[in-house]
């Protein structure tokens, strides 16, 4: 199945890491953090400014990024997890 976001938004898959206590103690799922950084899979096209030109997404697909705290919208396909995210809340490109 493949999927395309609409206007200026984007497809992430979340970056899971394991948590843990600086004495070694795994955190459950349920006392962890959402996670804040994804994985990019799909990229919409962009908005229209005032003069009717397409402003393409900053971000594109195979980029790590940083997104602000309780945005989005999570979704399910084909069992797997993702978020739907507005341009406006990705905060940055993790770069190696």
């Amino acid at each position: 199945m493949k999927f395309k976001p609409l206007g200026a938004r984007a497809l992430v898959q979340m970056i899971e890491r394991e948590q843990t206590t600086a004495s070694g103690i795994v955190l459950p799922d349920t006392a962890k953090e959402k996670p804040q950084t994804a994985k990019v899979v799909a990229v919409g096209n962009g908005k229209t400014d005032k003069d009717g030109n397409t402003v393409a997404v900053e971000v594109s697909e195979g980029d790590v990024i940083v997104f602000a705290r309780y945005s989005g919208t999570e979704i399910k396909l084909e069992g797997e997890d993702y978020m739907i995210l507005d341009a406006d809340d990705i905060l940055g490109v993790v770069e190696d």
